[in-house]
């Protein structure tokens, strides 16, 4: 019995389920498991293939997953980082193009220069999709982590615009290098312009919604598309903008949306970011059969022969560029600055330099190579292309992918995760603080119940106290989290009824969950613009920014509920000692 192409797509998630389960087991990076699942797959029987055209696939995959990781890329890190993100998404994919070219015209001249560039365009920049997956897997130092996720983020738009120009100059047999420089220049200002306004529009949008949680999220789906193709429309770099639309609204967006939707919002770019992640590797798997049926009488040997030298150069000229690159980068840095900024270690170098895998981009435009150029002739060598860019994407995810972990750990690169505490205790101690800066507001001290109040300083000092504690705490020190206030409860069990309190006494009870939930609705809004301005001055990155951020939305969700708190008893038992006494 033959499969559907519905079945097949139940068939595929099913699988990366399966399979992200097992990379939770194993010291193998996520995407290498699905790769491998997708050649695994292709020796079904009567496995029907998911015939879509390579653009509208790119246009499917490409925004979407960029944007989820623009959008979880802190962007004081991404600052900090710009220099070495500049010069391997810039410096590294040219030199790589070059580099490419130059080795596949040497070994076969059946490749004209035009395609030796274009084959070189395709497989120069690592897949973004690829990096963000293995950077997740791996528990990497924040600045390594930055510096792959960053050129991930922003390499496919100089290697697209090398690839475009290369095609162009096959087709039409004609180059011009000034215009060259000058396509480049306007494609990446004009995509950086174009992300910023759909940014701009999709933020008003979100203020408009954000009373309706559903629409508000439609518009956080839809929003890497209009960006990537109002850029492509005017001729610019769809990639940087839906790059720059994510950077700007996850920098500003935040505080116009609603808790509900950031909440959803959150999860639900996780669910997409896995789905489709997980298609786009299967994918490149499932197509090896269409791939090798392409390449007619091309004898293996010859082209696997051309497919290690490929992936040779690829390697050996990124971690020949990465050394000196840095070292003269960051000299040029501190002499412009004024600084003595140290140089990063040699093992840090070293891992970005090893870490440089491709994915389901280089497939996907490769095979969006035209048929045949403006002569009507073939597109010169354009299987041989299609299967030296599958050849490099299968060599560096399931080979130098899978050495990643090892030789990280041999290297001794490990995030200890010391920085990110230090940050949110310092950031949850001003939250608490701003609290207390809102009870003591004169206004609050003529309230209608004051044991709300006096409920309310307890609970905050009790917590500005335990972050204050953290954050003065010896690094890697980790004492029990003392927990201030009762959660216990003498409720006795009664037969299936609960007697109900007087009327006077239930009328109480709910004043006082009016009178907290709008107080501490209150001291939540202080809290959220304390830690933004934190975030603002580079005190705390974007990551921290978000975990505690969600922990006030989640709150403020529970205000909103039929019962927000465990009301305190008509004279909240006070410790006297933490209402009065100086804070340690």
């Amino acid at each position: 019995m033959r499969m559907h192409a519905l079945e097949l797509v139940v068939l595929l998630l099913t699988v990366s389920a399966a399979l992200r389960v097992v990379a939770g087991r194993l010291p193998v990076p996520y995407a290498t498991l699905l790769v491998l699942g997708g050649l695994g797959l292709a020796l079904v029987p009567n496995l029907p293939r998911i015939a879509i055209a390579p653009d509208l696939l790119f246009i499917l995959f490409v925004p979407p997953l960029l944007y989820g990781g623009a959008m979880a890329l802190p962007l004081r890190d991404f600052r900090e980082a710009l220099g070495p993100i500049l010069r391997l998404a810039i410096g590294m994919v040219l030199v790589s193009v070059a580099a490419v070219a130059v080795a596949v015209h040497a070994i076969d001249p059946a490749f004209s220069w035009a395609a030796a560039f274009a084959l070189g365009a395709i497989v120069s920049a690592p897949d973004p999709v690829a990096v963000l997956s293995v950077a997740r897997s791996l528990v990497l130092p924040r600045e390594l982590a930055s510096i792959l996720e960053g050129e991930g983020l922003l390499n496919d738009a100089t290697a697209l615009v090398a690839y475009r120009i290369a095609v162009a100059a096959a087709v039409t047999g004609t180059f011009v290098l000034w215009r060259t420089v000058v396509q480049f220049a306007g494609a990446s200002i004009g995509g950086v312009v174009a992300g910023l306004v759909v940014g701009v529009l999709a933020g008003a949008a979100h203020r408009l919604t954000r009373e309706v949680p559903v629409a508000e999220n439609t518009i956080s789906l839809v929003t890497p598309f209009a960006a990537y193709l109002a850029a492509e429309a005017v001729g610019a770099s769809g990639v940087i903008a839906v790059v720059a639309a994510a950077v700007w609204l996850a920098r500003y967006a935040g505080a116009v949306g609603g808790p509900a939707a950031r909440l959803q919002n959150a999860e639900m770019w996780v669910v997409v970011s896995f789905v489709l992640e997980s298609l786009v590797f299967i994918l490149v798997g499932l197509e090896l059969p269409i791939v090798i049926a392409g390449l007619g009488g091309a004898t293996m040997r010859a082209l696997v022969g051309e497919a290690v030298v490929v992936c040779a150069c690829l390697i050996v000229v990124r971690l020949l560029w990465v050394f000196p690159s840095t070292y003269v980068g960051r000299s040029l840095g501190r002499w412009l600055r004024h600084s003595d900024e140290p140089f990063p270690s040699w093992r840090q170098i070293a891992f970005v330099g090893w870490a440089g895998m491709r994915g389901g981009d280089s497939l996907v435009i490769a095979l969006a190579l035209p048929l045949v150029v403006a002569t009507g002739a073939p597109f010169p060598a354009r299987n041989r292309v299609i299967f030296l860019a599958f050849s490099v994407i299968l060599a560096t995810l399931v080979i130098q992918g899978a050495t990643l972990l090892p030789v990280a750990r041999w290297l001794g690169l490990h995030d200890d995760g010391r920085r990110a505490a230090d940050e949110e205790a310092h950031a949850r101690l001003v939250a608490a603080e701003a609290g207390l800066h809102v009870l003591a507001d004169p206004a609050l001290a003529r309230a209608r119940h004051p044991e709300v109040l006096r409920y309310l300083r307890q609970r905050q000092r009790q917590r500005a106290r335990r972050w204050a504690a953290r954050e003065t705490r010896n690094a890697g020190v980790h004492d029990p989290v003392a927990r201030g206030g009762s959660s216990g409860s003498d409720a006795m069990i009664h037969d299936h009824v609960t007697p109900a309190p007087s009327h006077e006494a239930g009328r109480l009870d709910e004043e006082r969950a009016t009178s907290y939930s709008r107080v501490r609705e209150a001291m939540i809004r202080a809290e959220e613009g304390a830690i933004r301005q934190l975030r603002d001055r580079g005190e705390i990155g974007d990551d921290v920014m978000r975990a505690i951020q969600r922990d006030l939305d989640l709150e403020l969700l529970l205000l909103g509920s039929p019962d927000p708190v465990r009301e305190p008893p008509p004279e909240a038992r006070i410790d006297r000692q933490l209402e009065e006494g100086p804070a340690p």
